[in-house]
């Protein structure tokens, strides 16, 4: 027992808010015990969880995905590298998209970024009349991995 850290001790090292901890704890995607005061207690393979929260949220996973990703290790021991391999072998797609849609962005930053603002020759050009409004709201030109997805 004398191997538990305290919130805050999770904190620093993690890089995450108490809130965000207590928020992960609630959602389930991290466990911890009480102390005989009530006071979070967590065990240092919850460190690997959230590295692996905050590599996932940075690629865009939604919590569900996450969660049914951290629902594939194993319990009772610490995750190995094969486990951690195995989940995040499913990532390299993905984050292959998102890599092709920001050099897209990239390229495409000082003519149009999608913004619907008509405010550039080039946006009449592309959105004569603002007709892309249809298409909802935000940068629907911005390559699909970009776009903001709600949680």
């Amino acid at each position: 027992m004398e191997d538990l850290l305290t919130i805050s001790e999770v904190a620093e090292r993690s890089g995450f808010a108490a809130s965000a901890l207590r928020y992960y704890e609630r959602e389930g995607l991290i466990g911890a015990t009480r102390s005989p005061g009530g006071q979070r207690r967590y065990e240092r393979h919850e460190l690997r969880r959230l590295a692996f929260i905050a590599a996932a949220r940075h690629i865009g996973l939604t919590l569900d995905e996450i969660r049914e990703a951290l629902s594939l290790l194993p319990s009772g021991r610490n995750p190995t590298k094969a486990d951690w391999t195995k989940i995040s072998r499913s990532w390299r797609q993905r984050l292959d998209a998102e890599i092709v849609a920001l050099e897209k962005l990239r390229d495409g930053l000082d003519g149009c970024i999608g913004c619907g603002c008509l405010s550039l020759q080039r946006c009449r050009l592309s959105n004569p009349r603002d007709v892309v409004s249809s298409r909802g709201p935000g940068a629907v030109f911005l390559p699909e991995p970009l776009h903001p997805h709600p949680e």
